[in-house]
């Protein structure tokens, strides 16, 4: 196969993460990591439909030896100029353990990998959530020191995580996501690389509208108590997205950016009812 000079990398083929490689894999090969393989398949057509080149696999995102399988094809590929992690499962959709196996331990497994092979100049983004905002009150100092340095194989055993704790294992994992980027900056940095992570509110997508149903007064409640009292769009999170993925944003690097039309503001003011 020909090596392509500039490789893009998705590793979950959802919603938010297709609008974003749509607005940075032009003239680049895309390769797209997915344990569905019907969403792989509707995806890659969509996307070389509109003039993108794209690889696909099937990837499990909770497992070390997928997702390294995954890593080496793209290195085979070319030059990984960026990485875009939007791989998770919600509460609704999986148990405890998968939950954390997919959102905490997968995702740091995956940016353990990719940090060592990401071309220099490169960068990443991590999809997080607003929720990895919501319960930090209730995590130690000690306890998030451990969320940044444990070993990535072993984050699912720290003993402080437990299914009844306030946010379960989503509100965990995705706090844990935010502060896994930021250690995990410092070693993209010695390969001249970047890595960021977006926290997402309430954001209309086949996932989200899933979400709603299950819960719609709950999240109703967050939408009429936010400061922009609307849901966001999947092209509002691309265009920030594209931002810190690119050299305009050469000075930000180990950092969270909250787009949720201001609920974590109000829940801090104390404005949610």
């Amino acid at each position: 196969m020909k090596k392509s000079k500039d490789i893009v990398v998705l590793l979950g083929a959802g919603a938010i993460g297709l609008e974003i490689v749509r607005r940075i894999a032009t003239s680049k090969t895309l390769i797209l990591g997915d344990i569905n393989q019907i969403n792989l398949e509707n995806a890659k057509e969509d996307l070389e439909n509109a003039g993108f080149t794209v690889e696909t696999v099937i990837v499990d995102a909770g497992e070390r030896a997928s997702i390294q399988a995954f890593a080496d094809k793209a290195k085979q590929l070319g030059d990984i100029n960026y990485y875009v992690h939007t791989a998770g499962l919600s509460p609704n959709q999986a148990t405890f353990a998968d939950v954390l196996r997919v959102d905490l331990v997968g995702t740091a497994i995956a940016l353990e990998i990719f940090g060592k092979i990401i071309a220099p100049g490169g960068s990443g983004l991590v999809i997080s959530s607003m929720a990895g905002h919501m319960f930090t009150d209730f995590v130690t100092v000690e306890q998030r020191q451990a969320l940044m340095t444990t070993p990535a194989d072993d984050l699912g055993k720290l003993d402080f995580i437990q299914e009844d704790m306030p946010g379960g294992a989503y509100g965990i994992s995705k706090q844990g996501n935010i502060l896994r980027v930021q250690a995990e900056s410092l070693n993209w940095a010695e390969r001249g690389a970047r890595l960021n992570s977006i926290s997402p509110g309430i954001i209309i997508t086949p996932l989200a509208r899933h979400e709603l149903k299950a819960n719609p007064t709950g999240y109703q409640s967050l939408i009429d108590n936010s400061a922009t009292k609307r849901v966001g769009t999947t092209a509002e999170v691309a265009t920030a997205s594209a931002y810190l993925l690119s050299e305009e944003a050469s000075f930000i690097t180990g950092t969270d950016l909250l787009i949720d039309g201001g609920v974590i503001a109000a829940m801090k003011n104390g404005r949610m009812g």
